[in-house]
């Protein structure tokens, strides 16, 4: 097959201690998945049924990167967040059969142009432009459930500069991990390479340029990410 103009890298996430990469197709996000997180965004923690955004795949930020305060937002928020990675195709699988269709877990930041999102959130538009933005997702390297498990608790904290922002447990989840991939897979069909960023915790708030931002997950390690100056 030729094509008018080269196609572009497939983009990929870290492997933890292996040189191979996970080449992502899609990057599925939970909206509001902690019932306090949900109360801060002046949200009723019911547990309607969950809803998705996305993000480009070539979103994707590795662990250690500088990542510039992106354009058109003078309100850029960090959310700390689990991050499920495919690795078996999934259509309308039920919960007790989901874990199967999971290769790994990594710890992610779910980077957000908050203004952006709530004018269009308040206005009845799409997320896209709060949260698809360039280099907003921010993965660490995934560790294999076959190595790690399936964590359905533990601690996941964010820190910014050292000082303490997010805290809480994945047990916290308004839907775990099996129900969101099953109730996901009614709707797409997901395959290997396919994303979920799960959602996060209550505590989100402003990051500027030179600020030092770490996530860390109970299993997962830690990832870190320093936000440059404007572009």
């Amino acid at each position: 097959m030729s094509f008018v103009f080269p196609p572009v890298a497939i983009p990929g996430l870290a492997v933890a201690d292996r040189e191979e990469r996970i080449p992502v197709r899609r990057i599925f996000c939970v909206g509001r998945n902690y019932a306090a997180h949900a109360r801060e965004m002046g949200k009723d923690p019911e547990r309607d049924p969950p809803f998705f955004f996305m993000k480009p795949a070539d979103a994707v930020v590795d662990d250690g990167e500088t990542v510039a305060y992106p354009p058109l937002t003078e309100n850029l928020h960090f959310e700390a967040e689990l991050v499920v990675v495919i690795g078996r195709e999934a259509a309308g699988v039920d919960q007790a059969a989901a874990n199967d269709c999971i290769w790994g877990y990594a710890v992610g930041n779910d980077l957000t142009r908050r203004d952006l999102q709530l004018e269009a959130r308040d206005k009845g538009r799409p997320w896209d432009m709060g949260k698809g933005f360039d280099r907003s997702a921010v993965i660490g390297p995934v560790h294999p459930a076959s190595l790690v498990g399936h964590p359905s608790s533990g601690a996941i904290r964010l820190t910014v500069n050292g000082e303490t922002k997010q805290d809480a447990d994945l047990s916290e989840l308004i839907w775990s991990v099996p129900e969101i991939v099953s109730i996901l897979s009614t709707s797409v069909v997901l395959k290997p390479g396919d994303v979920i960023m799960t959602g996060t915790p209550a505590g989100v708030g402003p990051l500027v340029e030179g600020d030092e931002c770490v996530v860390s997950i109970e299993g997962l390690g830690q990832i870190s990410t320093r936000i440059g100056p404007r572009t």
